[in-house]
């Protein structure tokens, strides 16, 4: 429960200019020991001296812990996965993540999917997607009950 609490109390936190598709990816990051520090700059010295900053501080940008969140996932999901994953891991993924925005956690596919046709507008819902959606799901609700 503990981590579900930290997740809601994430998701509710979240300013402006945080983006809500990448709570799991907070979430994960606390679930595994480490801080989250965000940074409000202005745009050019300050924003420079910021990731100056917290680069010496070692810490990791948003697409370094992404990366590293589905590469931990990847293989069980290749293993799980009947087709051929290497060829419809994009998509599939794509499902998967969208499966974790907070709008949409706990929602079947066919109650949001006229929504996800508008959020991906430029993204075929496939197959490999509907089913990655349906896996995000199962991630969830699985986190949710083992913290």
């Amino acid at each position: 429960a503990a981590g579900s609490a930290v997740g809601d109390t994430v998701e509710e936190e979240l300013g402006e200019g945080i983006p809500h598709e990448d709570v799991y990816l907070y979430e994960d990051a606390l679930r595994h020991g480490n801080s989250i520090v965000v940074a409000y700059a202005d745009e050019g010295d300050q924003e420079d001296r910021a990731k100056e900053v917290l680069n010496n501080a070692g810490a990791e940008d948003i697409e370094t812990l992404r990366e590293r969140w589905w590469d931990e996932l990847k293989e069980g999901e290749r293993a799980h996965y009947q087709g051929d994953f290497d060829l419809d891991e994009p998509s599939y993924r794509r499902g998967y993540t969208a499966a974790l925005h907070p709008q949409r956690r706990g929602k079947a596919y066919s109650d949001v999917e006229d929504e996800l046709r508008t959020a991906y507008v430029d993204t075929e819902l496939d197959r490999p997607f509907q089913y990655g959606y349906e896996r995000g799901q199962s991630y969830r609700s699985g986190r949710v009950e083992n913290p």
